[in-house]
């Protein structure tokens, strides 16, 4: 386990076939697409949920690898627990209002939070409610996924063969079904891009385990995913660029630009990863970066 003292940007492709791969909410859960160019997006609070799934599944949500944004978590009272673990419970017991604690009692907690929870240290959060425990800017950012063509969002009638009630029984006089929505995209090639920086990961404490354990979950994340809402997801490629300095050896979007998927046939529509092509150029890299396939 070693600090990380270079950065890196990567570039991430996945893609879904008949599923929804991160519905709108406030849309009645149809796909997200940009309603301007017709592409879908998947936000990066998705993306660093799956991430945070398969971490949560391979290292059991036990320190150094507990997830503190998951199901049913209450936050604050792991703030609590944080002011217990470096002997600051005191501080609760004097200050029941307002639970603020001393600019030093702060620091502790947060170091603690980063030390036992991964994705606090790799994505950051805001531990200030309650009982404050500060912030944290991690060191890994990632950005919306976008679709690399258009897609559309096809709705279909399901039923089930049942009903919740036994109203519902008798006003359908023993017919019993229930009918619903189901939306899906029939095929998209989704690409997002994202950052890790040295300099924040020595502030959260982001070392190589870390960071090889997060490359492992973009690479599997979906494997451990599968529903029948999400249909068949995968991920396709995984591009890292690293650089030999803290500081970066060229602009992100200058190698992000390397990465070109594109239609085999501009003409079709397409319904599957192999009407695609991944164009890679890895010639003449800026001195000082190399280019990791690590999937694709």
């Amino acid at each position: 386990m070693t600090a990380i003292d270079k950065r890196y940007d990567f570039v991430l492709l996945f893609d879904v076939k008949d599923g929804n791969p991160n519905g709108d909410p406030d849309a009645g859960n149809l796909p997200r697409i940009d309603a301007e160019t017709g592409r879908g997006l998947v936000t990066d609070v998705s993306l660093k949920r799956k991430v945070r799934n398969f971490v949560g599944l391979v290292k059991e949500e036990a320190p150094p690898y507990d997830i503190y944004i998951k199901e049913k978590a209450v936050l604050n009272k792991i703030h609590e627990r944080a002011y217990i673990a470096v002997d600051a419970a005191k501080e609760l017991e004097s200050d029941k209002k307002k639970r603020k604690g001393s600019a030093e009692t702060v620091e502790k907690a947060r170091k603690w939070i980063c030390e036992n929870f991964f994705d606090v240290r790799s994505f950051g959060a805001v531990m200030s409610t309650g009982v404050n425990c500060g912030q944290v800017r991690g060191p890994i950012q990632m950005t919306f996924a976008r679709s690399v063509s258009p897609v559309i969002a096809q709705e279909h009638a399901i039923t089930r063969m049942a009903v919740a009630t036994e109203e519902e029984a008798e006003k359908q006089q023993g017919d019993n079904r229930t009918m619903g929505r189901k939306f899906t995209v029939p095929y998209g090639l989704y690409r997002a891009h994202g950052f890790i920086s040295a300099h924040l990961a020595d502030q959260t404490g982001f070392n190589s385990d870390d960071l090889d354990l997060f490359w492992q979950a973009l690479a599997n994340m979906f494997e451990h995913d599968h529903s029948a809402a999400r249909g068949e997801m995968a991920t396709r490629g995984l591009y890292v660029f690293e650089h030999d300095s803290k500081l970066g050896n060229a602009p992100a979007h200058s190698l992000f630009e390397r990465i070109q998927p594109s239609l085999n046939d501009e003409g079709t529509v397409p319904r599957s990863f192999g009407d695609y092509r991944i164009d890679v150029d890895d010639t003449g890299l800026p001195a000082g970066v190399t280019l990791h396939r690590m999937l694709g």
